[in-house]
């Protein structure tokens, strides 16, 4: 059968383009980037390029750019290194309880530390409240950090409205925005943010990047110590070849996002209204409108989300469940937006990206709805 691939939120394909890219660094341009040769100049040249490409499509300057190993270490490093550098102000940070592991480890970390962490709720559409976060700022609040988008609903926070509150109580905000940068606009001085992490593999660039937008004039303590690379942000020899992937990567998002958006939101919700006629019984979980405009989560109700993928192994998705020592366990997300574990045990992923086509939709509509409805082992 056709293989489809349906999991853009968990990684992306390598761009042709960001590969090309990435070539010549590998083959031609493979200098260090300290070194003061021509090929280290090559070298250098080409993470400075990628630090520009990456800074127009966040509307920064390219000083504020730090290129990191991925989004799990942006978020680290934003979050430990503010605990630690304003630790004589104040102890409280503010996250929410459906962020990424990412935040919620440093975070639990920081807890046994000494630090306190307020974890905001929310609603049924999985959005935070900003009048919750008012009531939670203390004047020992250091830090908010608050994702853009959902990796699992894909339900987009109202960032603006929380750095308006931030920045009245003068408290510094970090996004993790690796799922919407490159899919909805993500300029850091529209969102009012002061921090902001970037994924390489959730924008068609390789694993193993990332980026932490630094706002101008904040300094904080580094997470990794060393030599005095990118700028004596973050020590290490640069990645030359991924960061300059990823730079191209942010070009071509720069230009095509709002058209490629355009196109797999059709997709998406063509995709949702097939379901909703095939005769199945399906929940959406995620807000249906300020939503990432690739994501689909649903639940199929009665029926068992990872038996349903097993039985459709051409179509790549992911559930709303995990298994741990043979011990399942519903999304913490689902959970938290108040949908019973029963619901959430069917609920499936679908992420759409740059390559699905209409057939991919049709095809997965159609292995969905015969999967559900001729064997009984898949419901409950």
């Amino acid at each position: 059968m056709k293989r489809i691939y349906l999991d853009y939120n968990a990684t992306t394909p390598i761009h042709p383009a960001v590969a090309g890219e990435m070539n010549k660094y590998i083959y031609e341009y493979f200098g260090n980037p300290s070194s003061g040769h021509w090929y280290g100049r090559k070298a250098h040249e080409g993470v400075e390029k990628a630090r520009c490409r990456v800074s127009v499509l966040l509307g920064c300057n390219p000083e504020e750019i730090i290129f990191t190993g991925g989004g799990t270490e942006s978020n680290n490093y934003v979050i430990r290194g503010v605990a630690e550098t304003f630790k004589n102000k104040g102890n409280h940070i503010i996250t929410s309880v459906i962020e990424h592991p990412a935040v919620i480890k440093p975070c639990q970390y920081l807890e046994k530390k000494g630090y306190e962490i307020t974890y905001l709720p929310v609603d049924r559409y999985g959005m935070v409240n900003p009048d919750d976060l008012k009531k939670t700022i203390r004047p020992s609040t250091i830090l908010i950090t608050i994702m853009h988008a959902n990796n699992e609903t894909g339900t987009i926070q109202p960032i603006k409205e929380i750095s308006r509150i931030a920045r009245s109580k003068k408290i510094l905000l970090h996004t993790d925005a690796a799922q919407s940068v490159g899919k909805i606009p993500a300029k850091v001085n529209e969102l009012g943010v002061d921090f902001l992490t970037i994924a390489g593999h959730k924008l068609y660039a390789p694993k193993g990047v990332g980026v932490l937008y630094i706002k101008r004039g904040i300094q904080i303590q580094p997470l990794i110590l060393g030599a005095g690379h990118e700028n004596g942000r973050r020590a290490g020899t640069e990645n030359v070849i991924e960061i300059a992937g990823l730079g191209k990567a942010c070009e071509i998002f720069e230009k095509t996002m709002l058209k490629n958006s355009d196109r797999i939101k059709k997709l998406r919700d063509r995709l949702y209204e097939k379901l909703m006629n095939a005769g199945l019984n399906i929940k959406l979980n995620g807000h249906l409108e300020k939503r990432l405009p690739n994501t689909l989560n649903v639940s199929f109700i009665n029926v068992d989300s990872n038996k349903l993928l097993n039985k459709i192994p051409h179509i790549a998705a992911s559930t709303g469940s995990a298994c741990h020592s043979n011990v399942k366990e519903p999304s913490c997300v689902l959970t938290a937006m108040g949908i019973k574990h029963e619901d959430a045990f069917g609920a499936v992923r679908f992420s759409l990206g740059m390559w699905t086509t209409e057939e991919e939709i049709n095809l997965t509509i159609k292995a969905i709805k015969s999967a559900i409805l001729n064997d009984k082992d898949i419901r409950r």
